[in-house]
């Protein structure tokens, strides 16, 4: 797995900012952002910018298995997005998931940690992952 670039933890650290401040617009604690979970959402946006695996959530279960293995927690979701064009602009990945109903749900749900992975793939598409937990 290639090292991301700071660029890329720049874009993760950003969207994690945009979705605390909509959080925060409704009262609700702040995601704490946590970096084995950004670590699988990594991984995730990695295989898809790769098409080792089909775009969307699918392999949920097994990330989650992982994060049980360092990490004991109640709840668990996430939100999957695809962004092309460059720059890339993390505010419209942020503004899709908020729009969107299941998406939004799950950003105002009752979590408290957070993980965020990009990867590009060498048609410029951005791929975005973002794991939600609550622990215990």
């Amino acid at each position: 797995m290639e090292e991301q670039s700071t660029m890329s933890l720049n874009i993760e650290k950003k969207i994690h900012q945009l979705i605390n401040q909509h959080r925060s617009s409704i009262n609700l604690p702040a995601l704490e952002l946590h970096e084995k979970i950004s670590q699988l959402a990594r991984e995730h946006s990695e295989a898809m910018a790769s098409k080792k695996v089909p775009f969307g959530n699918g392999g949920f279960k097994e990330r989650v298995k992982k994060i049980a293995r360092f990490l004991p927690y109640k709840a668990a979701s996430g939100n999957v997005a695809s962004y092309q064009g460059h720059p890339v602009n993390e505010e419209i990945v942020a503004q899709f998931w908020l729009k969107n109903a299941k998406h939004s749900r799950i950003i105002q749900g009752d979590y408290n940690l957070t993980g965020i992975g990009i990867a590009k793939n060498t048609d410029d598409v951005y791929y975005f992952t973002q794991i939600f937990i609550r622990d215990y």
